[in-house]
């Protein structure tokens, strides 16, 4: 059986045995009839509270949130449909789009442009979010449980503070989406490091699926109920990336409607553990590095069994990446269990930055074989990430089957965390 597997731009294919495998992969739902009326629907309609232009008065300022461009948000439509709606009530001078990278790197002027269109970069200012500059940032005060909040200085002084963003299951954070786009879309490193440390992302509910109850997204919704936001957009998208459905309104409200709506689109029970398990990162834009590839290898590890294999196909064209510390925490240590034990000895204050991408990372290679299939990182360089590659999934999987014995059993996630397989 070929399966076509998420990779890139381009995907890969991958030959299996259809006895033996098991295909979880997101169920087709059709694009909303109309996406762009969708957006506005949801603007004018709004699951909790006024629709946003009875929210907004002549001469605010006005700040909007966006994912920056490691997320496949539909931009180019959700931006174009908030401004028609402020269009006539404030000036286009006093609205700001801020790039919500948290701690990743600003998006240059040519992804703007692919991000947004050209006519939205020329008419509106745009700005990348920087957890690093002080400068830009203001002080919030110690919410949720004791984290220190310094927010984007452009969004905390706006009269009008607009979240826009797209829902699926996270990692460790529940779901994408909502308060996500506050912090740590808009927070400071400072911010982020307590929100990622390693308690949190440790606990058992900090995983796909959960925010009540998760450390950090309780945390998350905390700052962003504290510090305000007039009104949230969120969509949630099919595996070619359109828009299904949009919710708006009053945050929580919205992002909890949102998140139901997720949760029976995205997330499928399997009966048993399985001996072997390939993924993916959801091809590009969300498998441009090593780093976001964890998310891949997250979901397959809700269903691997203990000691099985993960193959995780993911194309890193931005390596792992340079930027930020991620690479260097992952080299500092033998092995994962002695990255795991080094985190785990640190307190919140000793926390480095990515060290929870990294505990996340070290957590699964210490309970699984995790194979890579990249087009961009070398076999010594994967090596130095406590990883192997393989040029060859299809021979690789094979060789893990066997090795597992009879009655090995394959699972294979074609779009990695667009669906999420859990244990019924």
């Amino acid at each position: 059986m070929r399966i076509r597997l998420a990779y890139g731009e381009s995907g890969l294919d991958i030959d299996v045995d259809p006895a033996v495998t098991t295909v979880v992969e997101p169920v087709h739902h059709d694009a909303a009839p109309d996406q762009a009326a969708a957006l506005t629907a949801a603007l004018r309609h709004p699951v909790a509270g006024p629709p946003l232009r009875e929210r907004v008065r002549p001469g605010q300022t006005v700040a909007i949130s966006m994912c920056d461009g490691t997320r496949p948000q539909p931009r180019h439509l959700m931006i174009p449909a908030v401004l028609a709606e402020l269009e006539g009530v404030v000036r286009l001078d006093d609205v700001v789009i801020l790039v919500a990278t948290g701690t990743h790197r600003g998006n240059t002027d040519a992804e703007l442009r692919r991000m947004l269109g050209d006519d939205v970069v020329d008419r509106v200012r745009v700005v990348n979010h920087d957890a690093r500059d002080r400068s830009r940032l203001t002080w919030m005060g110690t919410h949720g449980d004791g984290v220190p909040v310094w927010l984007a200085r452009e969004w905390a002084e706006a009269d009008v503070r607009i979240t826009t963003g797209f829902v699926e299951p996270h990692f460790f954070a529940g779901f994408s989406g909502g308060p996500k786009l506050v912090a740590p879309g808009l927070a400071a490193l400072e911010t982020v490091l307590v929100l990622h440390d390693a308690a949190r992302i440790g606990s058992p509910r900090a995983t796909w699926g959960i925010t009540r109850g998760n450390p950090v997204h309780d945390d998350v919704r905390a700052i962003a109920e504290a510090t305000g936001v007039t009104f949230a957009l969120d969509v949630i998208l099919n595996r070619d990336k359109d828009v299904v459905a949009a919710f708006g309104g009053d945050l929580l409200p919205m992002h909890a409607a949102a998140t139901a709506a997720a949760r029976r689109m995205a997330m499928r029970p399997v009966p048993a553990p399985f001996d072997v398990v390939v993924t993916t990162n959801s091809g590009f834009p969300l498998d441009q590095n090593l780093y976001q590839a964890v998310k891949g290898m997250s979901a397959a590890y809700q269903v691997v069994r203990p000691g099985g294999t993960i193959v995780c196909a993911a194309e890193c064209r931005d390596g792992f990446p340079d930027h930020g510390s991620y690479r260097q925490v992952l080299a500092s240590a033998a092995s994962p269990q002695e990255l795991l034990a080094a985190i785990g000895a640190r307190s919140a204050g000793e926390t480095v930055p990515d060290q929870w991408q990294v505990q996340i990372q070290a957590r699964i290679q210490s309970g699984s074989d995790v194979v890579m299939a990249t087009s961009y990182l070398t076999d010594d360089e994967l090596a130095g990430a406590h990883l192997r590659q393989t040029r060859d999934v299809s021979e690789t999987v094979a060789q893990a089957l066997a090795a597992a014995g009879p009655g090995a059993r394959l699972c294979v996630l074609p779009e990695g965390p667009q669906t999420i397989p859990y244990l019924a």
